[in-house]
């Protein structure tokens, strides 16, 4: 795959991704950019395994995935170093009134298992086929359904 035709289909799929890691990572904008990073340019470097045996959105979110899984998986630093001031970030109203629009959902979704948030959020935020989930997730269409069905559950007692 040529770069020119690689950033293309980027340019196409970007914001659905940001969509999907911003749902993963709970809103937290700064860490959905960082894994929203790393996907592209491990998926930049595997362009050339890209067969189109799958859409590129399929393959793309599934890089993604394996992204904030490793996220996940890193061990948390328990205590900020001394050497680093804390970040101050000053919002304005309209954008601190956006950004906790949603955040009973990103809460409430940070309560689910990894699976369920994934797929509510592939199914009901980027309008993905159940299909195309199980190939991102790498799981039967059936486990999908099973997923979908158990996190609107969850996410019901939750919110309700």
């Amino acid at each position: 795959m040529s770069p020119e035709r690689f950033i293309d289909l980027i340019r196409n799929e970007q914001d659905s991704l940001r969509r999907f890691l911003l749902a993963l990572c709970g809103g937290d904008d700064n860490l959905a950019d960082d894994i929203a990073q790393d996907a592209l340019i491990r998926a930049y470097v595997a362009s050339g395994s890209f067969l189109g045996l799958s859409k590129f959105s399929t393959w793309l979110f599934r890089i993604a995935y394996n992204c904030y899984i490793d996220h996940q998986r890193k061990p948390k630093p328990d205590l900020i170093s001394a050497d680093s001031p804390p970040a101050l970030n000053i919002l304005s109203e309209d954008e601190a009134d956006a950004k906790f629009r949603y955040q009973k959902l990103y809460q409430a979704m940070e309560s689910l298992p990894e699976k369920e948030k994934a797929a509510i959020v592939l199914h009901y935020f980027e309008d993905l086929s159940i299909k195309d989930i199980a190939a991102i997730l790498q799981i039967p269409v059936g486990t999908v359904k099973y997923h979908l069905s158990i996190g609107r559950n969850h996410l019901r007692d939750k919110l309700l």
